[in-house]
């Protein structure tokens, strides 16, 4: 499972699906904002946010996330080597995910955070930590202005104090937000050419090859 930033499925979105695609996964990024409205046709970020993102309910969306894990396990995919990895606001899901379905195998979360929710009710990830049972992989950068250092140690630690020693989060120094995005001036090659080769690794480390 693939899951898009706030900006929807994409071009971007759609290159990270052939690139798993390309290392012998079966990669879905199901269109989680689909009921909601097209976050393509937005310009205005403040907007984009509270006409469609804050509309979208967690629930909704790990709903659509285990019809999107059940479509591909019917079509070709492998049921019992479910992974999920996220950018973003799918980085945030990543670790919601891992916490709602115990199916599941692992994860990679890229810059998701850990300490706000996006739709009012709705937990954050550290919240949720204790549930998170897989061993999850998290891809931070040190200078990202909207996820504070300290909730990433924090989400670290609760994962520990958990029981989840198989988890792991990684922090690139002066690295800012969207690293892994090569269609924005955040773009970093080598954190993002590393991250990539971590994720590959983790999901073949964890089972899902």
């Amino acid at each position: 499972l693939v899951v898009q930033e706030i900006f929807g499925v994409h071009e971007h979105i759609k290159d990270v699906c052939r690139r798993l695609a390309k290392a012998g996964y079966l990669a879905v990024a199901p269109e989680l904002y689909a009921r909601q409205g097209d976050p393509s046709k937005y310009t205005d970020i403040p907007k984009l946010m509270s006409e469609i993102v804050a509309k979208v309910p967690d629930a909704q969306v790990m709903a659509d996330l285990d019809a999107a894990a059940a479509w591909a396990a019917g079509n070709g995919g492998d049921g019992g080597d479910l992974a999920i990895t996220g950018f973003c606001w799918g980085g945030r899901i990543v670790w919601m995910y891992a916490a709602h379905n115990p199916k599941l195998k692992s994860g990679v979360a890229w810059y998701g955070p850990v300490a706000r929710a996006y739709h009012p009710g709705d937990k954050t990830a550290l919240d949720v930590a204790a549930s998170i049972k897989q061993p999850i992989l998290g891809l931070y950068g040190a200078a990202d202005g909207g996820i504070p250092n300290d909730t990433v140690e924090k989400m670290r630690a609760a994962l520990k104090a958990a029981g989840n020693n198989a988890s792991e989060i990684v922090l690139y120094p002066d690295t800012p937000h969207a690293f892994h995005a090569d269609y924005r001036p955040s773009y970093r090659k080598e954190a993002a050419e590393d991250g990539w080769k971590r994720l590959l690794a983790w999901f073949k480390a964890n089972g899902v090859s």
